[in-house]
């Protein structure tokens, strides 16, 4: 949005605000990139948790719940004693990826300047 756009554009459902709605929690930015760069668009729900380090199983749990209500994901329950449960990308949320790879990526680039932002109080970043 340019300044001095319309109004109509700052809306709440805006696009923009859309977008962030979906990123406003870490885990959901995480877990579709881990789906994608290091597991081909699909793992198991233990395979997921290990990859994601301080994640807690009722966050992985209730994150994936909404990713599969919102469209990212999809759920196969996999029929075997215990059953298993498999996680992949939807055809929307291979479209996201790109999104997150694109933000991953300049925090990548950018992280000098990342370093200079001062953490908050309930950061878990380690503070030098």
């Amino acid at each position: 949005m340019q300044p001095g756009s319309d109004e109509r554009e700052w809306r709440e459902d805006c696009a923009p605000r859309r977008v962030l709605e979906i990123f406003s929690t870490k885990w959901t930015s995480m877990v579709l990139h881990t789906l994608h760069a290091r597991h081909d668009g699909q793992a198991r729900t233990g395979v997921l948790h290990r990859s994601l380090p301080g994640i807690s199983k009722k966050m992985l749990v209730q994150t994936l719940r909404e990713m599969e209500e919102s469209g990212l994901i999809e759920r196969h329950v996999e029929s075997a004693v215990p059953p298993a449960v498999r996680y992949s990308l939807t055809p929307l949320g291979r479209r996201f990826v790109d999104l997150v790879e694109t933000v991953y990526d300049w925090g990548r680039r950018n992280a000098d300047a990342l370093d200079e932002i001062q953490a908050r109080a309930s950061s878990r970043r380690n503070v030098r």
